[in-house]
Parts: C-alpha cells; sequence; structure tokens
C-alpha cells in the first residue's frame, strides 16, 4: 500500500468526467481503476473540512486530499504517477483563468479534481470509437463486455487499510488487438457496440502486430496537427474522436474537443468567440473543467450567469 498528499485530486470527478470508462466507486470513497493489465484500488479522504457536509472539495483546499493506492510503491511510481499526470501543477492553470469569466471559474471551482490522465493510446482509440453517439454508461458496459469476453481477469496488488478480501465486481485486462481480430465480427456482437463494432474490428485489424507498433509509434511521435491527420485517416475515426484521442491518450493537451455539449456552451457563453489565445497550450484542461460543469446543468439552461450545479446523467454526443 502507498499512501500520499495531492492536490487538485478528486476520484469521482475524474470517474465522471467522461474521459475514462475504467473506473468504478467500489465503497464510501473507494475506488478501483483498471487500465491495460493494470488495477488499483483508491481510497481518497479529505485532509481538511469539506463544504456543505460533501466531500466535493477534494484536493482542492490547501491542506490537499489524503489518497491511498493498494499498490507498492514501485507501482505507483512506475505507472500510477504517470496515469494520474502527478507531475502537472494544474493549480497553475486554474490561476490563468479570467475572473471576470463567471460561467468558467464556476466550471472550475465545480470540477478542479479533474486531471487529464495519460492513458494507454490502444485502449483510449478503442473506447473512443465506442464513445461516439452513446451515453457515459453505455459506453462503460461496452468496454466492459469487451474486456470480459477478450481480456483476462485481473488482481490488485495488494490491500487498502482494513480491507482483508475483495468482495466486488471483478475486472479484466483490456484486450489485445489480436484476440479481437481473430474473433471477427460475429464475437463482437452482443458487446452492445451497435454500428461501431465495424471500427472495432477494423483498428484490431490495423494495431496487430509489427504494423500495429509502428501505427502506434507514428502517433506517439507525431506533433498535434499530424496525429489529428493519422487519426482521421482511420475507418470510423472523425475529427471529435481524433481530438479525444490525442488528449487523452497522446497528452496533446492543446486539443480541445466539440461536441455537442461544448457547442452549447459555446454558443450560450462565448457567442463572440472562446478566448483560445490565452489557453493556448491548455485548452484542453480547460475544455474538461467546462464539459462536467455543463453535464450539470439544466439542459433548457442558456443564460451567461452561474448556477449551483446538480448532479445528472453524463453523455457523450
Amino acid at each position: 500500500m502507498y499512501q500520499t498528499i495531492l492536490h487538485d485530486f478528486d476520484m469521482r470527478m475524474l470517474m465522471d468526467s467522461g474521459q475514462v470508462f475504467r473506473i468504478c466507486c467500489c465503497g464510501e470513497n473507494t475506488y478501483a481503476v483498471a487500465s491495460g493489465r493494470h488495477l488499483v484500488r483508491i481510497r481518497q479522504t479529505a485532509c481538511g473540512p469539506s463544504k456543505e457536509g460533501t466531500l466535493s472539495a477534494f484536493g482542492m483546499s490547501g491542506e490537499g486530499v489524503s489518497v491511498e493506492f493498494s499498490c507498492s510503491p514501485q507501482e505507483f511510481d512506475s505507472y500510477w504517477h504517470n496515469y494520474f499526470d502527478l507531475s502537472t501543477d494544474y493549480g497553475a492553470m486554474k490561476k490563468a483563468v479570467d475572473p471576470k469569466d463567471s460561467f468558467l471559474t464556476s466550471a472550475i471551482s465545480y470540477g478542479g479534481g479533474i486531471r487529464i490522465l495519460r492513458q494507454d493510446l490502444w485502449e483510449t482509440i478503442l473506447c473512443f470509437l465506442i464513445s461516439q453517439n452513446n451515453n457515459i454508461t453505455r459506453i462503460r458496459n461496452s468496454v466492459d463486455s469487451l474486456c470480459r469476453r477478450y481480456g483476462e481477469r485481473l488482481e490488485p496488488e495488494g490491500f487498502l487499510t482494513g480491507e482483508e478480501s475483495l468482495s466486488e465486481r471483478d475486472f479484466y485486462s483490456f484486450p489485445e488487438p489480436e484476440k479481437i481480430a481473430a474473433g471477427g465480427l460475429e464475437e463482437l456482437q452482443g458487446l452492445g457496440l451497435g454500428y461501431r463494432d465495424k471500427y472495432i474490428l477494423a483498428m484490431a485489424k490495423r494495431c496487430c502486430n509489427g504494423s500495429g507498433k509502428e501505427f502506434f509509434h507514428s502517433l506517439q511521435n507525431a506533433d498535434y496537427e499530424e496525429a489529428i491527420a493519422i487519426l482521421t485517416g482511420e475507418f470510423g475515426i472523425g475529427r471529435k474522436v481524433a481530438d479525444c484521442i490525442c488528449l487523452f491518450a497522446l497528452h496533446h493537451i492543446g486539443a480541445f474537443p466539440v461536441d455537442t455539449h461544448v457547442k452549447q456552451i459555446l454558443a450560450a457563453y462565448y457567442p463572440k468567440g472562446f478566448p483560445f489565445e490565452r489557453y493556448q497550450g491548455f485548452a484542453g484542461v480547460i475544455q474538461q473543467y467546462m464539459f462536467y460543469y455543463k453535464l450539470s446543468l439544466p439542459s433548457s439552461r442558456t443564460k451567461k450567469e452561474a448556477v449551483k450545479p446538480a448532479p445528472a446523467r453524463k453523455k457523450i454526443s
């Protein structure tokens, strides 16, 4: 087990941010995170007093948040520290926000525990192919079904303080492209993929063996514009999905995915144009705060004044 103090970090916000689909809540302030062949359990505890009797201020007070990882210090250092992008100062990016921008300041206040995760490239490509015209619950279910059909059962490396056994749901590794390609279209049926099954199979075949490694290498060594061009040349990948892959897997944090929710934000709160120049180089971080906050607002609301949000179903369009 490894324990540390983190700032600008909240597991529930990350789970519901729309950028990742393999995190689940498995107890009070306790979460399980699967990535590739890795699995860890995480428990967070506020170091300072929470607001209004909630834990919504995790990691955003001066005291930060106490976070336990079930893995060893070595596993934390070698994998999870990078996965959660813990070397990046998100507080500095928040301070760059225009204090006169009421929507964005409210968005950061509401979702300031979000970070841009450094996710596996292959896993992210498939997850965002599945995300097209879909909602978060269905995406999670389809991704989980994909892992259960083709992956291997995972066991966390250790336990959190006070745990002696694990009775929650099972987790499976994310499948290799060769396994999906070998199963063909028929084996993908029944996973809730709909028309996206053809995209999944084509991408699996694209990413097999040596040619797949070359494809990943080309993306990992490309700049943002080059990566967009490579990705949009693939079957089933449009500009929004390409931007999501660039932001959440390749860590081009200047990428700014635009879906239905973001279009609505830009139309309602920035009719004269969004100030991209101010947030050059980290607009994708700002987009995540905006997106997460927008999901909490009543769908009919178009006025500019910020309101206190209430929980809402999340959807990616």
